[in-house]
């Protein structure tokens, strides 16, 4: 099994504060912020980073839905980390200053991979899906934050 890793990132107009807040808001602002390959989305414990516990599916394509339950971490300050406790998928957030009124967030996803044939094909082609994803995260989240 190796390891796949995707990344997306965006810099967004608007302060690096006010987009990790929007970001950490697991009760309010994200499930606005998720596209339609998400669904049955839960806040199961509280709702404001730390201490999270979120549910939700992914449909990263026709075929393939993740259930994810995902624990809420801030190991440093503009990071959350989900730690997906059905799979070995984590996702990271880094929400940084870009400028005078301007932040950049990346988004980092790992997990174990398949082996074989399909382990090939989910390096190959699961990383640009999930870019994809979220890249339409990131464009609503945008939406959100900028004035």
């Amino acid at each position: 099994m190796a390891q796949v890793e995707a990344t997306t990132e965006r810099v967004i107009a608007a302060d690096a504060e006010a987009v990790f807040d929007a970001l950490a808001d697991y009760s309010g602002t994200r499930p606005k912020l998720l596209p339609e390959h998400f669904s049955e989305y839960e806040v199961r414990e509280g709702g404001d980073g730390e201490g999270t516990l979120v549910h939700w599916k992914l449909q990263a394509t026709s075929k393939r839905v993740r259930d994810c339950l995902l624990e809420v971490s801030e190991p440093t300050d503009g990071e959350l980390v989900e730690k997906d406790r059905n799979s070995s998928m984590v996702t990271t957030w880094r929400v940084t200053p870009a400028g005078e009124g301007k932040s950049r967030v990346v988004v980092t996803s790992v997990w174990n991979g398949a082996g074989g044939v399909g382990g090939f094909f989910e390096r190959t082609f699961a990383p640009k899906g999930l870019g994809r994803i979220y890249g339409a995260l990131l464009a609503n989240l945008a939406t959100q934050t900028e004035k």
